[in-house]
């Protein structure tokens, strides 16, 4: 949800709902999202209060080095029948909680759920919480994916997960959850839970606005909004009215990211393929395949997350050769605005990590040093500032056209499942994913520059930290979730 986006939608009275709850509450237009901005990246951050370094989610297209494959989330339909859509539909459905996301890192569910709080969530990425749930036997969704949709999942007390969870009958469907008709069943389900008081804690997903501004554009978004409105509606009308509702609960209205306009497509893929890219359908295949990967084994994946790119080096004893020829090859793509990599020390561990511009040069930065951020955080810094737009000013380090930039590289590089080298895409371009889409004419989010970095944050009954960050993000709501239930992380 772009603020800019949200504020029009307000200023047109179309979402009357969210007016009153930025009205009576803290509204933060400029929420930081992850970096890569993508639906995966960002709601493991949401749930978990961590960045990538810790929740271990590198992308919405990554490199599984333990298992030698691509795991991808849903880019697109074309992309998922490139890797098939059983391995595709069972990552993103099962393997993204139970296997992909951290073990070590407690989701706002997990933590809630030990200290005997009533959690519940409607169809969201990340779900994982301490309750056993069987999929459903009676959905059309399930009979069609009989043999994929048969095993348990792990997940707040109450769960209603498209027509394949859910934790009590309802009367709601999702509509096999396609986009367009998923808000209607988040609201349907819980408006129900409103009703029967079976929740103290509710993450309602309300999606359509994403798929609405992907398909028409971000200045469609109001339209969406307002779909989006009439939901919330719906659910406190279940408990007699918003300020009825709201006598009863805090809410926090919050965006994972924002989107920009795409007008033009990097095909990744065909522009590293010299170096020997992995094919998605054959990984294990030699010879040249339609990738252009050269004969014998090839060197690199290549993993396009919408504006966002990760590009992994296959073997071990070519991994710093391999980087620099990608760095190089990177450069100089058309539409490629900024690469990163990570340098190490003699024991491998990160040293230090590079942001190139094509235009600027390197800039080179670790944690630790005189410059503090606008989230606190103290960084060393050498050499081009003009490669991420910053200035410094009274000891401190200003990023205002990539926010927060050195704390999101610096998780998303030293993540474990991240690539050697990530890239992100210049205003207006997109990478195209691996069935060869991309949202040209509409709107898309992955890079790390502000256009689909920042997004809305609304809080609404929810007591402020002290001090409130003067640059929020999003991995901020989780620890106040837990305040507002009297927990904190070390609970």
């Amino acid at each position: 949800m772009a603020p800019a986006m949200l504020e029009r939608a307000l200023a047109e009275g179309v979402a009357p709902i969210l007016e009153r709850l930025v009205r009576g509450g803290r509204y933060v237009p400029d929420c930081v999202a992850a970096f890569p901005s993508v639906t995966p990246v960002c709601a493991a951050s949401i749930v978990t209060g961590f960045g990538q370094d810790a929740h271990a989610i590198p992308g919405m297209n990554w490199f599984h080095r333990e298992e030698h494959r691509y795991v991808e989330y849903g880019s697109s339909f074309r992309a998922a029948q490139r890797f098939g859509i059983a391995r595709q539909l069972t990552d993103t459905v099962y393997n993204m909680n139970r296997a992909h996301l951290s073990p070590d890192t407690l989701t706002v569910f997990e933590a809630l759920d030990d200290a005997d709080i009533r959690t519940a969530g409607t169809t969201y990425l990340m779900y994982r919480g301490r309750y056993r749930h069987e999929p459903q036997r009676d959905t059309t969704l399930t009979r069609v994916a009989s043999a994929l949709m048969r095993h348990a999942v792990m997940g707040p007390r109450e769960l209603f997960y498209a027509d394949i969870f859910a934790s009590r009958a309802t009367g709601c469907r999702s509509g096999l959850g396609m986009p367009g008709v998923r808000d209607r069943h988040s609201g349907c389900v819980s408006a129900y839970m409103v009703e029967h008081d079976l929740f103290d804690f509710l993450l309602l997903s309300l999606p359509d606005n994403d798929w609405h501004s992907h398909k028409h554009g971000p200045d469609a978004q109001v339209q969406s909004i307002a779909q989006a409105d009439l939901q919330l509606a719906r659910v406190m009308n279940a408990a007699g009215g918003v300020e009825e509702f709201l006598a009863e609960h805090a809410v926090i209205v919050m965006a994972d990211h924002s989107q920009a306009l795409v007008s033009d497509t990097i095909a990744l893929q065909d522009e590293l393929a010299e170096l020997g890219v992995l094919h998605p359908a054959h990984p294990r295949r030699s010879g040249r395949n339609a990738e252009g990967s050269r004969e014998g084994e090839p060197l690199i994946a290549v993993c396009p997350s919408q504006r966002g790119a990760m590009v992994y080096a296959l073997h071990e004893s070519e991994r710093d050769a391999v980087r620099a020829s990608v760095v190089a090859r990177s450069l100089a793509i058309d539409g490629v605005d900024l690469v990163l990599w990570l340098e190490h020390d003699a024991h491998d561990a990160p040293r230090e990590a590079v942001i190139a511009s094509p235009l600027h040069g390197e800039l080179r930065f670790a944690p630790g040093g005189p410059l503090l951020d606008l989230r606190g955080s103290s960084w060393s810094v050498d050499g081009a500032l003009a490669a991420i737009d910053a200035s410094i000013e009274d000891g401190r380090l200003l990023t205002p056209t990539y926010p927060d930039a050195l704390a999101r590289v610096w998780s998303a590089l030293t993540c474990a499942n991240s690539g050697e080298v990530l890239l992100s895409a210049a205003p207006g371009f997109e990478f195209l994913d691996w069935g060869r889409q991309a949202h040209v004419g509409g709107g898309s989010h992955g890079s790390l520059h502000a256009s689909d970095s920042l997004g809305a944050l609304v809080l609404t009954g929810a007591e402020l930290p002290e001090p409130e960050p003067e640059q929020w993000a999003i991995r901020d709501v989780a620890p106040l979730v837990l305040a507002h239930f009297g927990l904190d992380r070390s609970s």
